[in-house]
């Protein structure tokens, strides 16, 4: 209980018991304007009753008020909660979209190297194919130099050659 609803009670019960205390003085009829007559009734009791009144009527209004801030505040959260849903709906196909990028962006990547593998596959076949057209090229030229000394220290048909010896 706030301090303020303490004060109210307490207000309360000092009005009952002054009302009760002196409750002979309230129901004691005087002589009244009401405007355009006059009239012999209890003042006290009017009083009391008007205020008792406008207590109850205060009351109904607080009621008012906080019942309307209740459903104000469960309109609220009912608005909350489903945008929270579209924010969670949106967090998600933002999720999916970035997977299927990264996967795109995967299969680019995975792409492209094989790409280059094939590539360098290919360079390195046409290297290999050079290298060994080059050694048969050499080899060849190397025969071809072999056969020509060999002419050169074949001696002629019908020489001797002188052994060592």
């Amino acid at each position: 209980m706030g301090v303020r609803s303490g004060f109210l009670i307490l207000l309360v019960v000092l009005i009952a018991a002054l009302a009760t205390l002196n409750w002979g003085i309230l129901v004691q009829p005087t002589l009244m304007s009401i405007g355009f007559m006059q009239v012999t009734a209890p003042f006290g009791v009017i009083m009391l009753g008007l205020t008792s009144l406008l207590g109850v009527l205060f009351l109904a209004y607080v009621f008012y008020l906080q019942s309307s801030v209740m459903l104000e505040t469960r309109r609220h959260t009912k608005e909350l909660q489903s945008q929270r849903e579209l924010a969670d709906k949106a967090e998600l196909s933002r999720f999916t979209e970035l997977r299927s990028f990264l996967e795109a962006q995967e299969l680019t990547r995975v792409t492209q190297a094989n790409q280059r593998q094939e590539v360098l596959l290919a360079r390195v076949q046409q290297l290999e194919a050079s290298l060994r057209q080059r050694a048969d090229q050499s080899d060849n030229t190397t025969a071809a130099h072999v056969g020509q000394l060999e002419d050169r220290f074949r001696p002629a048909i019908g020489e001797v050659v002188p052994q060592r010896g």
